[in-house]
């Protein structure tokens, strides 16, 4: 029965989201198709160049080896500062992946030729152009389209990275699944992009098929046999290709220009921000005619306040212990007026962005256990849990491990050291808690799967860990295009407090109900939208 509801649980989920899973899948393929095409460009030419010039073989085949060495988010980490967020650095990242299997299988398969049937082709006459076209390519295009398939099938994979910079695709579902701890959002986005790689496979076989000339062996070993009649593309078809590839690149021009007129919303990757990032745009969308553009779902405070800065979002929900600490490099000020004050002035001095009024609530850090293991050790604080830490083992996010005001500041504010610690992100770490992997783990005041897991939150006794007051923060140049916007957005100043937002993350986190609509529902309910 088990699995039974689990499969009609997860077909009710795909239908409620079907549109959105077209949309993501839609996103998946365009810029997965973009790259691979892009490698294909740039790495066929250069494993022809350097068979011809064997001396650039090493250095050009080790650049595509280191390429491949470098972890995909470091790699990331590296293009966002030159590039930005959004789709241009997903593309070239996965570019830069596939480049090596086609170089290197272009290279093999041109050097593998029997060096007798090039002598031959020159005996009869051919130029060395004509060689290449007429003999070594068609011999060796079995092997080349081998590392297209490669690079194709792997393309579709890394692609889902793409989410943590705002660039879409399946990638959102995903992430977004392992956020909430939703395996029906984490399938719907992991199926279409499994099934989305062995199509690719297939139409890379096809088009090896297809033009692969007749008598040569195919890269499955067999040898393809003549046909009496070739397949030719009518003038109609070529006039109607023609004219898609001109649309195409017609509306990426207008999306272009129409970008610079939009209001860019962005948040990072929590539900809670995602939440108030929908909460935002909702908010300007429904009572200003300014279009709005949102980048959810980017891969952490450091991505969304860089894009900020850069411009390349205008605004987004922000912490004032988080900026403090992570971006300031500050002490934590346990004071809220002082840490809004010292953040907001730092900020509009320094990059010229505003923070306008907080939301109202405090999502700080703090620690939470199981009730069971509360019961048995009789917890109520974290000085409680420091008499028994090193019996327990640690479940924390990467940033609680390596921030001031997380671990490290922690164990020597309380003296506190736990049998084991592991770094474990996201959504991931409740499913730890609840299944005996870890007995404590990190978490934000606010968030709902706290309620979820119905888990016992200790108290800060000893007023560690500082306020993180919520709040919008705007690019104030955005602000002086559309003075319109602080009066707005500042409506939404002290209108939640942390049993709301607690609640609003709920809907999200454990009734699996849309960000966007838990947003829009807050906003008619206090009469901030019509």
């Amino acid at each position: 029965m088990g699995i039974i509801n689990s499969i009609v649980s997860f077909k009710d989920f795909v239908v409620s989201r079907q549109s959105e899973i077209i949309n993501l899948t839609l996103q998946h393929i365009e810029l997965t198709v973009f790259a691979v095409v892009l490698a294909i460009i740039v790495g066929i030419p250069l494993g022809i160049l350097i068979s011809r010039y064997k001396k650039m073989s090493g250095p050009v085949i080790g650049f595509a080896n280191l390429i491949q060495a470098v972890p995909s988010l470091a790699l990331l980490g590296f293009l966002i500062p030159i590039l930005g967020i959004g789709s241009t650095p997903a593309i070239l990242m996965v570019f830069l992946y596939s480049l090596l299997p086609i170089i290197k299988n272009t290279y093999t398969g041109l050097m593998n030729i029997n060096p007798d049937v090039i002598e031959s082709s020159k005996g009869m006459g051919m130029t060395n152009k004509q060689v290449l076209k007429l003999v070594q390519l068609p011999l060796a295009f079995p092997v080349i389209m081998t590392g297209i398939r490669i690079s194709a099938v792997t393309a579709v994979g890394l692609m889902t990275i793409a989410a943590f910079i705002g660039a879409g695709g399946l990638g959102y579902m995903v992430f977004s699944g392992v956020q909430t701890v939703d395996n029906n959002m984490i399938l719907a986005g992991a199926i279409p992009a499994c099934l989305l790689a062995l199509l690719m496979d297939s139409v890379v076989e096809k088009i090896e098929r297809g033009v692969t000339p007749p008598g040569i062996r195919k890269a499955d070993g067999t040898i393809k046999l003549s046909k009496r009649k070739k397949y030719k593309f009518s003038k109609t078809k070529k006039i109607i290709a023609g004219s898609l590839a001109v649309i195409l690149v017609a509306s990426g021009i207008y999306m272009a220009t129409q970008k610079k007129d939009t209001i860019v919303v962005g948040c990072y990757n929590s539900s809670e921000q995602i939440i108030l990032g929908n909460m935002l745009a909702t908010l300007i969308e429904k009572n200003t005619d300014i279009k709005v553009e949102t980048h959810l779902n980017l891969g952490g405070s450091g991505l969304a306040y860089s894009a900020l800065k850069s411009g390349e979002i205008d605004m987004y929900p922000e912490y004032t212990g988080m900026s403090l600490v992570g971006i300031m490099k500050q002490k934590p000020i346990n004071d809220p007026e002082k840490a809004y004050s010292v953040v907001s002035d730092y900020y509009v001095k320094n990059y010229g962005i505003t923070w306008l009024k907080p939301f109202g609530f405090n999502d700080s850090y703090t620690l939470s256990v199981r009730q069971d293991t509360a019961k048995k050790y009789n917890l109520e604080t974290i000085s409680d849990l420091a008499k028994v830490g090193d019996q327990l083992k640690l479940g924390a996010t990467l940033e609680f491990c390596n921030r001031a005001d997380g671990y490290p500041g922690l164990t020597k504010v309380y003296n506190l050291k736990f049998k084991s610690d592991s770094a474990i992100d996201g959504g991931l770490r409740y499913s730890a808690l609840a299944n005996k992997k870890v007995d404590a783990i990190d978490a934000f005041m606010t968030e709902g799967l706290l309620k979820s897991y119905k888990l016992k939150v200790l108290k800060d006794d000893k007023h560690f860990f500082p306020n993180y007051d919520a709040v919008p923060i705007v690019n104030s140049k955005t602000l002086k295009k559309h003075p319109e916007l602080k009066d707005l957005i500042n409506k939404l100043g002290g209108k939640i407090d942390n049993k709301q937002m607690i609640e609003l993350n709920y809907k999200v986190d454990k009734l699996g109900e849309e960000p966007a609509k838990v947003a829009e529902e807050f906003l008619l309910e206090n009469k901030l939208i019509k």
